[in-house]
């Protein structure tokens, strides 16, 4: 099943509720069958330019929305053929699951024998044929999400539009929904904006990741570029984990509490022509270090704790710098508090940040 896509470009939309700015103009292009994810905190903005192209909200005057060639801003949700999954599912509890996904079909008067087919076809494609003629409240979670995505695209939506389908599912099976709606996702081809809070569903989702904060955009970009290379501090906090390292440029280095760093190569450039003994800060992932011998390491400190996570152990040592450092080592290390470590860091995973 592969449905027709259209590219959508948002140009100075802003949206203004009772006085009061949710969402400062913005610009976006979406590619035809892109995957675009929507990422940020609650309260950022991203659940209203969702609403914004799904024709729920308007933006104010001065704002366009268009599907391809096509103005949709004055355009109601009904009129911009798009496929909508909400956080609820918003499923009819006296309708079958057979009923569910066709009842679009039903309200544009597709022709019986054609709605039918369509509905067995994602019936098939969502693994729910042997519960077509079952009531919603007799599917589990993770069934009803699959319902509602088979009603948006029963369809045939030039966009779809999902927003934060999986938050209501527990942790395991929102891990495998995850990666069964990004291989779907891929075989439908379809344009599609999904909003997430979770930064593992962006990663695995997303083309590019558009990272909000207090209703801006702060970064676009592929999921690497989001996280190896952050924009700002706003983006480097906000996905993932990540360690500041404070301290004073000395011929090339980062020198702090304890020890000191090469500064990354376009950094040691432009710290040239900055005072002697600034101060500077740079960053870097926790995954990014690795512990050596105290006695020739470019840090020194101690485990002040240790959290095992299964397939990694994260540290945290103290003395090495202003702040305690995050170092991600194999789950089968084990260290007592107040081990005496070293830390090096490859200089091309230090990050510096505006």
């Amino acid at each position: 099943m592969k449905l027709t896509s259209v590219p959508i470009t948002l140009t100075q939309c802003a949206k203004t509720f009772r006085g009061t700015r949710v969402l400062e103009p913005l610009d976006l292009s979406i590619g035809a069958g892109e995957t675009l994810v929507l990422l940020g905190p609650s309260g950022c903005g991203k659940t209203t330019t969702l609403r914004l192209i799904a024709g729920l909200e308007t933006p104010d005057a001065g704002g366009r929305i268009a599907f391809g060639d096509d103005d949709v801003t004055a355009l109601p949700i009904e009129k911009r053929a798009v496929g909508m999954v909400f956080q609820s599912y918003a499923l009819f509890p006296n309708l079958t699951v057979r009923g569910n996904i066709g009842y679009g079909l039903k309200i544009k008067r597709v022709p019986a024998g054609a709605a039918r087919q369509r509905v067995d076809e994602l019936l098939d494609m969502m693994r729910l044929t042997a519960h077509a003629d079952k009531p919603v409240d007799q599917l589990s979670g993770g069934q009803r999400q699959r319902v509602a995505l088979a009603r948006a695209l029963a369809v045939q939506p030039r966009v779809l539009l999902l927003d934060e389908p999986l938050t209501a599912l527990d942790a395991r099976l929102r891990d495998t929904l995850r990666s069964e709606m990004n291989a779907l996702l891929r075989e439908l081809g379809i344009t599609t904006v999904y909003v997430t809070h979770d930064q593992a569903e962006a990663m695995e989702l997303g083309d590019r990741i558009v990272v909000m904060s207090a209703g801006r955009i702060e970064q676009i970009g592929s999921p690497r570029d989001i996280y190896y290379r952050p924009a700002n501090r706003t983006v480097a906090q906000f996905v993932g984990t990540i360690n500041r390292l404070a301290g004073e440029r000395r011929d090339g280095m980062l020198t702090t509490s304890g020890g000191a760093v090469p500064l990354p190569a376009h950094v040691a450039d432009a710290a040239t022509a900055a005072p002697a003994h600034s101060t500077h800060e740079i960053f870097f992932r926790p995954e990014d270090a690795r512990l050596t011998d105290p006695a020739s390491a470019q840090l020194r400190g101690h485990v002040e704790s240790t959290a095992f996570l299964g397939e990694r152990t994260r540290l945290t040592i103290g003395g090495a710098a202003p702040e305690p450092l995050f170092v991600d080592v194999a789950g089968r290390i084990e260290l007592a508090r107040g081990t005496l470590v070293g830390i090096s860091i490859e200089q091309g995973a230090l990050i510096a940040l505006s």
